[in-house]
């Protein structure tokens, strides 16, 4: 089938094509999509050497699936009209999620949801990985509560935040100066920062609220309670998170490794004795999320647990799961 990736020079849209690859997705024909800048230059892919095309609605809904890899405002202008040509379209910005019409999706939790429709939202990373985790987990011991503290590679912040965290690393240790900042609010070379996108009235950041907002969503709980503290830290492509969660029953440890351990898109890390444990070193580059420091939390005693979960930003958190919602879409089947 006819295959768009619009966004195609960005680090999310460079492993939509790899994934897209990797999976065998059937792609007659791929086209790339970037901004005038990049257009007429060639792009090698595992399809052959592509070249760039600047954005037109005339040339893109020739496509069978479009996968958006590009700004909020982007998709607001241009991802309904695609869907309304036929187009099936997947959006990884974060215009459509809290749409009621657009089915946010992470196919391990509610692939159901995507049915017949034509536009699909792909999740904000780091509640696509956290998801992945906590619906056998509820589903097994139900829930009540969710803390979660993250702590978010340079990834998160596109290509241009992995190169700043390089760059920074370099001049610190290279050149022996301070770290400066650009696409961060401060250097994140040697720095963690609490603070992701814009900070909302109630004095958590955007990013914080849509963990919560974003996890109600896909897991059909609109009255959940969730509460996030996002960090930045310099890491290059893997978000890792402790998670606190009160059960609605009583769990234990070994009764959540088991599921964990059965759980499509987890893979269970958790043997301290042996130092096996979620790293980003160990998830960057996998498909799964790792889980693992599964121990009991007496603050909610018999039904408290806390877990460490660790998934590589560029694949769980964006282009891997955009490529299995497609693959779940009502798509024409190539002959």
């Amino acid at each position: 089938m006819r295959v768009g990736v619009i966004g195609a020079t960005g680090a999310v849209g460079k492993e939509l094509v790899d994934v897209l690859a990797r999976r065998r997705f059937p792609v007659t024909q791929l086209s790339l999509f970037a901004s005038a800048r990049s257009a007429g230059t060639t792009q090698k892919t595992p399809f052959g050497d592509v070249t760039i095309e600047e954005f037109s609605m005339e040339r893109a809904r020739k496509l069978d699936l479009a996968l958006l890899a590009v700004s909020g405002d982007f998709a607001k202008a241009h991802a309904r009209a695609l869907a309304a040509e036929g187009v099936a379209v997947v959006d990884n910005s974060s215009a459509l999620r809290l749409e009621a019409d657009v089915p946010l999706v992470v196919p391990e939790v509610n692939g159901h949801a995507i049915g017949a429709h034509r536009l699909i939202a792909n999740p904000n990373c780091t509640t696509a990985i956290l998801v992945v985790a906590l619906e056998p987990l509820r589903q097994a011991f139900g829930l009540k509560r969710v803390i979660v503290s993250t702590y978010q590679a340079a990834s998160g912040a596109g290509a241009e935040g992995m190169v700043e965290l390089e760059r920074e690393t370099r001049r610190v240790l290279v050149e022996g100066q301070p770290a400066q900042a650009e696409v961060f609010a401060h250097p994140l070379a040697f720095n963690v920062i609490p603070h992701i996108d814009t900070f909302q009235a109630n004095g958590y950041t955007r990013e914080e609220m849509k963990v919560a907002w974003e996890s109600r969503k896909i897991m059909g709980m609109p009255e959940l309670l969730i509460s996030c503290t996002a960090v930045r830290i310099p890491t290059m492509r893997v978000h890792a998170e402790a998670v606190t969660i009160e059960t609605e029953r009583p769990v234990t440890p070994e009764a959540a490794r088991a599921v964990l351990a059965k759980a499509p898109g987890v893979r269970l890390m958790d043997d301290v004795g042996a130092k096996l444990y979620p790293m980003p070193l160990t998830a960057t580059g996998a498909d799964d999320v790792e889980a693992g420091r599964i121990r009991a939390n007496d603050v909610f005693g018999n039904c408290g647990l806390d877990l460490f979960l660790c998934g590589d930003q560029l694949l769980k958190g964006a282009a891997l799961n955009a490529v299995q919602i497609a693959e779940q879409m009502k798509l024409p089947v190539p002959a």
